[in-house]
């Protein structure tokens, strides 16, 4: 291991619900500790310097800030933080740092998962089965298909290589429109994608949430889309007018969606959605497989060892955006 240049060992509250995170005995080896659930947070803020959030989605943080004057660095073990940021925190000059692409490959993996449950009706295959029906049908193929994915960070960019993997032309959407690369055959402004959206057979949310991306897709969007053509959402459940889209499915503007990611968040008892053939929900596990936690505390100990050698940080996240911006990759050619 590198020598640790920072001489002091930096104190780090862990904020943690049920379980607290792993590789504590590396930690401990790092820093002084300090376990903290939400209601003893403020004690464990008092003149630390580094919070790392295992609980990912606590507003614990919001909640004492006044106990955070100390505070250098908070990390997340979270890609989508833009519901933890708050005024506050955004103007300080805290470095802040999340966990994008610890689990883009996952899903990425769930996605095509979608796009092969809906092309090959996996969902009516089981209810023929619970009815134990023999009944032959035919099925889409995925080769050749045409898919839009609305994000382009790491994520999105996993999606497309997977998409592209099997055949299938692949775009992206962003925040504004540049030439294709490696990834994606060309991008789309992102502020265009009632426009953007005609002519895809899917498309894909893989954004993350913003008060820009938020209820990106609405009734304009969704009509827009072709009659047999499929929603999929790993991104965020906001980012989806959720009535809009019930009408779509109900009214058959658009032939199916597939949706880790819902709102509100888990959808009621009693929603249409439920309900609906044309529907696949899961409940926001798309990146968790069974290794996922290993590897976002493996990503906290890493840029641990960075924070006291005083090396670069990985993830850093512009707080005014809400998100790790992307380097734009070279086009092809180069």
């Amino acid at each position: 291991m590198k020598r640790l240049l920072r001489e002091r060992r930096p104190v780090v509250a862990a904020l943690y619900r049920e379980g607290p995170p792993p590789f504590l005995a590396e930690i401990e080896d790092l820093a002084e500790v300090r376990l903290a659930k939400a209601d003893g947070l403020a004690k464990a803020l008092d003149g630390a310097d580094v919070l790392y959030q295992w609980h990912s989605f606590s507003p614990a943080l919001k909640e004492n800030w006044a106990a955070a004057a100390s505070l250098k660095w908070v990390h997340v073990s979270a890609a989508g933080v833009s519901q933890l940021l708050f005024d506050e925190l955004i103007r300080s000059g805290i470095t802040y740092t999340n966990s994008r692409g610890v689990l883009s490959r996952a899903i990425a993996e769930f996605a095509l998962g979608f796009v092969l449950d809906m092309a090959k009706d996996a969902p009516g295959s089981f209810r023929l089965q619970q009815q134990q029906r023999w009944q032959h049908r035919t099925s889409r193929k995925i080769q050749g298909q045409s898919a839009l994915v609305v994000g382009t960070g790491s994520i999105g960019r996993e999606i497309a290589r997977l998409f592209g993997a099997v055949g299938m032309a692949v775009d992206g959407a962003g925040r504004a429109e540049r030439p294709g690369d490696g990834d994606f055959g060309r991008i789309h402004s992102s502020a265009e994608l009632a426009r953007t959206v005609q002519g895809y057979d899917y498309v894909v949310l893989a954004a993350p949430l913003t008060d820009r991306t938020r209820g990106m897709v609405n009734h304009d969007v969704l009509a827009a889309m072709k009659p047999d053509a499929r929603l999929i959402n790993v991104g965020r459940g906001e980012l989806v007018h959720t009535q809009a889209l019930t009408e779509a499915l109900a009214s058959g503007s658009i032939a199916g969606a597939a949706l880790d990611v819902v709102h509100p968040e888990p959808l009621p008892e009693g929603h249409p959605l439920w309900g609906m053939d044309n529907v696949i929900i899961t409940p926001h596990m798309s990146g968790d497989t069974e290794d996922y936690l290993d590897d976002l505390g493996k990503l906290f100990v890493d840029n641990l060892v960075r924070y006291r050698n005083g090396d670069p940080l990985h993830n850093i996240v512009d707080k005014s955006l809400g998100f790790v911006p992307t380097p734009e990759p070279s086009p092809p050619g180069g």
